[in-house]
């Protein structure tokens, strides 16, 4: 069975209820999230083997965290236990005209106290196929940045395909280093890049001519992206594959959403037009669950592995929490156009 390992930390989210705001609630509703974990969740959904590698400490909040993750069968045996307290975060959810916040509590946490040589990553990955890691790992310390460096070091010398979401959070680089200068040694061991018009921006310095998200109005015209693609590709050539998301926002309630994938050429995905969004934290880990399953599902398939991944991470927009809690026989049924939300019976 194909196995794909990732890596970061895993929060407790405290959300108010509703589209109440922080100052109107008086209540706060518990779940947990991170990215690594959301994508690992979404491929154990669809069948596949996943490991889980992050540090949570030895209490409570931590044990009721583990039973989540085995509740949606992801691999926690690798796991590091030390530290005293695991990251959190407060979501507010926007509606309308009015953005969602989020607010962290992580600094301190046991995973930002990782250090390289915590994990024997050549033990974990003596049965992967795949390892994914995202720009927020090594954003939360030099601690974290160096085991990011020595696992993606380790997947490459076992030829295990390393992916990357670049997933910048300005909010989050506090240690003394920027994406900037961090970013690039480690996005060199990557075979897969995802991103946003954001983080190749932000990251790299690399955005489609003539784009100004703010005012983009929910349309999106992907033809500009290739230029993004193709430098990301020139700048680490062992990428093979760069996508990049394509998310218009009409307003908090209602975005477009796409994606483009340039391999040998640029494959374009269709449009959704996604009008009611129940949340949609989580939406660009699901679209990576997903396209990791569709490219070691359909590895000869690009076009089909982006239109996977697309779909997926639509409904994901459907669904509260950050998990994606969707069987691949779902996501196929909107692919084949069936998006009428009629109760199966």
């Amino acid at each position: 069975m194909k196995k794909v390992v990732t890596f970061g930390e895993i929060m407790l989210r405290l959300a108010t209820p509703g589209y109440l705001r922080f100052i109107q609630s008086n209540s706060l509703n518990a779940s947990f999230g991170g990215g690594e974990a959301n994508v690992a969740v979404s491929l154990a959904n669809y069948g596949l083997a996943t490991e889980f590698v992050t540090r949570l400490p030895q209490n409570d909040l931590a044990e009721w965290c583990l039973s989540e993750l085995r509740k949606y069968k992801v691999g926690t045996s690798r796991i590091l236990r030390g530290g005293d307290r695991m990251g959190i975060y407060f979501l507010e959810t926007g509606a309308v005209a009015r953005a969602s916040k989020v607010v962290y509590d992580r600094a301190g946490s046991a995973m930002a106290g990782i250090e390289p040589g915590m994990v024997d990553w050549d033990e974990v990955f003596g049965e992967a196929q795949w390892f994914h890691w995202t720009g927020i790992t090594p954003a939360l310390s030099q601690g974290a940045a160096e085991a990011c460096r020595e696992a993606i070091g380790a997947a490459n010398r076992r030829s295990v395909t390393v992916s990357v979401d670049l997933n910048y959070r300005k909010n989050l680089w506090k240690y003394g280093q920027t994406a900037a200068e961090v970013m690039p040694a480690l996005v060199e061991g990557c075979d897969v890049i995802l991103g946003n018009e954001e983080d190749a921006e932000k990251v790299f310095g690399i955005r489609p001519e003539g784009f100004d998200a703010a005012h983009a109005g929910g349309q999106i015209d992907d033809a500009g992206f290739e230029s993004v693609c193709r430098r990301l590709k020139e700048r680490f050539p062992r990428a093979g594959k760069v996508i990049i998301t394509l998310r218009g926002s009409v307003n908090a309630n209602h975005n477009t959403w796409g994606g483009v994938l340039h391999a040998d050429r640029l494959y374009r995905s269709r449009r959704y037009d996604i009008t009611h969004i129940v949340d949609r934290v989580g939406g660009g880990d699901s679209f990576m669950g997903g396209l990791i399953y569709g490219l070691l599902t359909y590895p000869s398939d690009p076009q089909r592995a982006l239109d996977f991944a697309v779909a997926a991470s639509c409904l994901k927009h459907t669904i509260y929490g950050d998990f994606n809690a969707v069987s691949t026989a779902e996501v196929e049924q909107l692919l084949r156009g069936d998006g009428s939300g009629r109760v199966s019976r």
